[in-house]
């Protein structure tokens, strides 16, 4: 990106903050003269001089236009996401603005950095939930259908995909989380491990590892990935602590 011409850079913060962040996206922060995000990821970041441009967690498309908008009048645009920006997050709401209203900035350049995922940052803190074939989905119904949730929850259990289950609960949805384990419990063993990964690399970080039958849907908030096994998880017991993997290799003869 020449220093000359205005740019918007995608980033993301990882699930914490600076310790989370990849050197390349730390390079393009440092590049910027703009931010723009969700005020939480915002504070994420030391104050390096670049203008502020905060905004509510639910004005993503608003947001991403501002961006496009400061970039086009020259500036160098870091739009700021938490974990990866193209996995439930702003990326896809700038590809969104430029799909509809393409040609106001089709001079601008935008790239995306990638970043480290809120389920891979679980998955490590648990040990190799994710390593096998696995599916990633969001419980929110802000932007589709909760039927359509539960059909593809549904899918992904008889095809005995591992789950990262993202936005598992929040205040005005408190009930989402026990009606999509309920529906997991039709295809999976009550055995199956379950792990809940609130607030990794932050301060007040936990991390459970349970049961499908065991897990209280409660102890979830909208800071916690929940990981569902698939029925080849397993848990490995060593030095006190409990890990748990999914083997690279299914068994023969089962589908």
């Amino acid at each position: 990106m020449r220093e000359a011409e205005g740019w918007l850079a995608v980033i993301g913060t990882g699930p914490a903050g600076p310790g989370w962040m990849t050197p390349e996206t730390t390079d393009i922060v440092a590049e910027a003269t703009d931010l723009v995000g969700y005020v939480t990821y915002l504070d994420r970041l030391p104050d390096g001089g670049q203008r502020r441009h905060p905004s509510d967690n639910r004005e993503e498309l608003e947001r991403a236009r501002q961006a496009l908008e400061l970039a086009a009048e020259g500036r160098r645009v870091v739009m700021v996401s938490g974990g990866d920006p193209g996995v439930f997050a702003m990326a896809a709401a700038v590809y969104e603005a430029l799909d509809t209203d393409g040609e106001r900035w089709r001079d601008v350049p935008v790239r995306v950095a990638p970043s480290v995922s809120a389920m891979q940052a679980v998955a490590a803190r648990a040990g190799a939930p994710l390593g096998n074939d696995f599916c990633v989905v969001s419980l929110s119904d802000n932007l589709k259908p909760w039927e359509l949730i539960l059909k593809r929850l549904r899918l992904a259990a008889e095809g005995d995909f591992a789950l990262a289950l993202y936005n598992p609960t929040s205040r005005a949805r408190p009930w989402q989380l026990g009606e999509a384990l309920a529906t997991l419990r039709e295809h999976r063993a009550g055995d199956t491990p379950v792990i809940l990964g609130m607030a990794v690399g932050r301060e007040n970080e936990r991390v459970t590892i349970t049961t499908l039958d065991e897990v209280d849907p409660s102890a979830a908030d909208m800071r916690t990935l929940v990981i569902v096994g698939a029925s080849t998880t397993r848990v490995v017991e060593r030095g006190g602590e409990r890990r748990v993997y999914t083997p690279r290799t299914y068994p023969a003869g089962e589908e």
